[in-house]
């Protein structure tokens, strides 16, 4: 095999792949209707599915597209007349928001501190107060924005006792970070294929309890394409999705999920951890500060505080990182100027020694006070 120029993604997805699973794309041209392709989706569903729950309870219902189609499918197809309560702890939890805005339903905000754990007896009050019926609560597990990671099981029972459908954004959790659906009490959860999974971005999908998705089948549709009991019926029917999907990138995800059974998502996530541990040693090195706290930290993705000094730059800091084959993310940290680093995907903590000791020469290259004086 070929070996493919190798650039180290640090962006939080697409993430670096393998060479097998980019080869894995080089297949013969194929109708996506045959039947040998409705053997690949039906496997790619099924994994996908047990991977967080029991194939006899919950199905995954594929999409082409990033996993925000996967959010706006579940969002738009499944609340009705009753409002959704969104937990805003972040940018990717404001988008839920706006999705809900654009299609007019029926919308409670929940906002909490983007740099802390959620206060759960605030939420429950919230709930409780609320004049309105609350029918589903929106959340994102690890919010990508900064790397918090919000507590789902708590949460779930919350919802449990006030009889309320948990939606899920596990768009940078999924494949990584355990999470049991029933346990959870998660009725839908969205992720893609891009992230921890290592896959090529192209795929959303959509995990969902079986009995939550029957009761939406007489929901009036508000989204043609991502309609996702549409999509899911269609699938039942003729093991095809609705319209053209992405084929190589299924073939690369296959590849993907045959990788990730062979490491296995505990290791996986364990060489992800000690990727983390090894880049929070060297932002203390470097004196480099980062939003989340270790307790609240889903150890994927750190949003790191811009370093205070005259010579820095974002642009020129990526560009000089992106010419020695890393690539790092601006951030999205509304009350601080921060960058990410996420250490997901086919790599270790030996790059990540790397970066840090690429990172270390731009900052000594601007004159960065390494020391610095006592108080």
């Amino acid at each position: 095999m070929q070996i493919v120029k190798r650039n180290i993604l640090l962006n939080p997805g697409p993430a670096t792949t393998t060479d097998s699973v980019k080869y894995a794309q080089v297949v013969p041209d194929i109708c996506p209707r045959e039947t040998e392709f409705g053997d690949l989706l039906e496997y790619v569903s099924t994994e996908l599915t047990q991977l967080v729950a029991d194939t006899k309870d919950y199905t995954t219902v594929l999409f082409g597209g990033s996993g925000t189609a996967a959010v706006e499918a579940i969002i738009s197809s499944v609340v009705r007349d009753d409002t959704v309560l969104v937990i805003n702890n972040g940018a990717y939890g404001k988008r839920i928001c706006e999705i809900a805005k654009a299609y007019n339903l029926p919308l409670l905000e929940f906002t909490s501190p983007h740099d802390d754990g959620i206060d759960l007896v605030a939420l429950e009050n919230t709930i409780k107060k609320s004049c309105q019926k609350i029918s589903h609560l929106a959340v994102v597990h690890n919010e990508t924005s900064t790397g918090l990671l919000n507590n789902l099981e708590a949460i779930g029972a919350i919802c449990e006792k006030y009889h309320i459908d948990m939606i899920v954004d596990a768009m940078s959790s999924y494949a990584a970070v355990p999470i049991q659906m029933d346990k959870m009490n998660i009725s839908f959860l969205a992720a893609s294929s891009n992230k921890n999974l290592q896959g090529f971005a192209g795929v959303a999908f959509v995990v969902a309890n079986r009995k939550k998705l029957e009761r939406i089948r007489d929901n009036k549709p508000k989204n043609y394409y991502l309609h996702l009991y549409e999509q899911y019926q269609f699938f039942c029917e003729s093991r095809q999705m609705r319209f053209t999907p992405p084929v190589q990138t299924f073939y690369a995800l296959k590849q993907a999920i045959d990788e990730l059974k062979e490491e296995g998502v505990e290791r996986r996530y364990q060489r992800y951890v000690k990727s983390w541990e090894t880049l929070i040693k060297g932002m203390d090195r470097l004196h480099l500060n980062y939003i989340i706290p270790k307790e609240h930290h889903s150890k994927i993705i750190t949003s790191i505080v811009e370093p205070d000094c005259s010579g820095y730059n974002f642009n020129e800091m990526h560009d000089y990182l992106y010419d020695q084959g890393f690539t790092i993310y601006p951030g999205k940290f509304a009350d601080s100027k921060t960058f990410r680093v996420a250490n997901i995907g086919d790599i270790t903590y030996k790059d990540i020694e790397d970066f840090l000791s690429i990172l270390e020469s731009y900052l000594q290259a601007i004159g960065y006070p390494f020391a610095k004086e006592d108080a």
